[in-house]
């Protein structure tokens, strides 16, 4: 393949993480009109328009999405060859590292992977995205996101996975109006706190739906953080994963944790990235070191 042809699928790659000409033009180094004339012929090569503008954004056609995966590791690959890379030394890199978690995976993840990275002498700056369970594998595979942790179970091709992590739920309620001893009629007339399942924690919703206790819920919120608040203020009851309901206790120690009458039992925590080959080595240190930091024990190798 020719230099131009390589330059011109370039482009294409990143046109597609970035969905601007201008941008474009700016990583590549390269004038607008440049990146537009490419379009041009990468769209007679491939007989698709590939992007179309909606607004300010350059959206790409279902080619487009067909196209990118195989293209970006070939190009991955051949950057891999060619160049010499540096050994990367985490005390030196001072950039940005885009981690994609829920709200309930912030409070949960965050402490362990900062000390972590304290422990390493590494001062990137960590941006934190909000994880939306149907934008995650997007974001992923165009690399504004480095690393998601989350138990919405993702399809995409183009991403490599490892659960970190079990996920057991479990009810949790003050300590002032505790659950009686498990059983069927364990909840009969308790009210409960329902969490969005925005995050990806849809199983509670599922449990609440299956056993006939959505006409029970009280209280609907968008996040976990003033669920341990509420709890201990009122009576109500939150059907949560058991190592949340940890993290909460630590932080309220007059709440309780009751095990559930059914099985609680869903999907696992899921580490993602883009698969390997694709990967910089800042973001393979990254993964592995977010790994490290989280995995529970029966996760480990």
């Amino acid at each position: 393949m020719e230099t131009a042809d390589l330059n011109a699928l370039r482009t294409f790659v990143v046109l597609y993480e970035l969905r601007s000409l201008t941008a474009t033009a700016q990583r590549l180094h390269v004038t607008q009109p440049t990146v537009s004339y490419t379009l041009s012929r990468l769209r007679q090569r491939f007989g698709d328009d590939l992007f179309r503008r909606e607004g300010h954004a350059m959206v790409p056609t279902a080619r487009a999405t067909q196209l990118f995966g195989p293209l970006h590791a070939a190009l991955a690959q051949i950057d891999a060859a060619v160049g010499v890379p540096d050994a990367f030394e985490p005390k030196q890199f001072s950039g940005e590292l885009v981690l994609g978690l829920t709200s309930i995976g912030e409070q949960t993840f965050l402490p362990p992977i900062m000390a972590a990275l304290s422990r390493q002498a590494a001062q990137p700056h960590l941006r934190v995205e909000r994880l939306d369970s149907d934008q995650v594998e997007d974001g992923l595979i165009r690399g504004t996101i480095d690393l998601a942790v989350t138990v919405s179970p993702l399809r995409a091709e183009g991403l490599w996975s490892t659960g970190v992590r079990s996920v057991e739920y479990v009810a949790l309620s003050s300590g002032a109006h505790p659950l009686p001893r498990v059983g069927p009629e364990m909840f009969a007339g308790r009210r409960f706190v329902r969490v969005s399942a925005r995050g990806g924690h849809v199983f509670p919703i599922q449990l609440l739906t299956a056993h006939g206790l959505m006409s029970q819920v009280a209280l609907t919120v968008e996040e976990y953080a003033t669920v341990p608040a509420v709890l201990e203020a009122t009576d109500l009851v939150v059907l949560l994963p058991r190592h949340v309901a940890e993290v909460f206790c630590g932080w309220f120690p007059g709440l309780r944790i009751a095990e559930l009458p059914w099985p609680g039992r869903s999907a696992p925590v899921t580490l993602y990235t883009r698969r390997e080959a694709s990967l910089s080595p800042v973001q393979d240190w990254f993964r592995a070191l977010v790994l490290e930091a989280i995995a529970s024990d029966e996760y480990r190798e």
